[in-house]
């Protein structure tokens, strides 16, 4: 079968992934967009867990200010290059990710952070999970993702091993 090039710029345009990798989708998928775009986010999984055992030294502080200066967030994301750090794309993620916990509050960064406590007095503790872990949230920008999802695709795309250390968020009047 043959890949039109159409085809290979919507699902690079869908899932950022780059121009070889959206044409062996199409052609494993025989030209299917939605079970290419399935492939790829597999594929994606596949590579950031290979990925997770190496070392990520680098990385960024993100800061980010809400409108009226009364939330604040400092965030620390970690990837294993200056290069990738100072990354469009990277810095574009350290944004999202901070206006992500500017809006919706999380308390731990994954699930393992948790106190299992705090999780035992729970009475749904899925529901806890997916509101109170960043990775494990809905992604406001896109909601067909969670952030465990953005933070693959993009260490998919970037090729390194990427992680988010850890954060503090600010509210006036706000102790913890």
């Amino acid at each position: 079968m043959v890949i039109s090039s159409e085809d290979i710029k919507k699902l690079r345009e869908m899932t950022s992934c780059g121009v070889i990798d959206c044409k062996k989708a199409l052609e494993e998928s025989k030209g299917n967009l939605d079970k290419a775009k399935e492939l790829l986010a597999k594929r994606g999984l596949e590579l950031a867990m290979k990925k997770a055992d190496r070392a990520a030294k680098e990385g960024r502080i993100e800061a980010y200010i809400h409108l009226g200066a009364k939330i604040g967030v400092l965030l620390e994301v970690n990837c294993e290059t200056d290069f990738v750090a100072r990354s469009e794309d990277f810095c574009a993620f350290t944004k999202d990710l901070a206006l992500q916990i500017a809006a919706s509050a999380p308390r731990y960064v994954r699930q393992e952070d948790i106190p299992e406590n705090i999780l035992q007095i729970q009475p749904n503790q899925d529901v806890f999970i997916k509101e109170n872990c960043l990775m494990n949230q809905v992604f406001i920008k896109d909601t067909s993702l969670t952030i465990q999802d953005y933070l693959n695709r993009l260490i998919a795309k970037i090729g390194e091993n990427i992680f988010v250390s850890r954060f503090v968020r600010y509210k006036v009047g706000e102790i913890e």
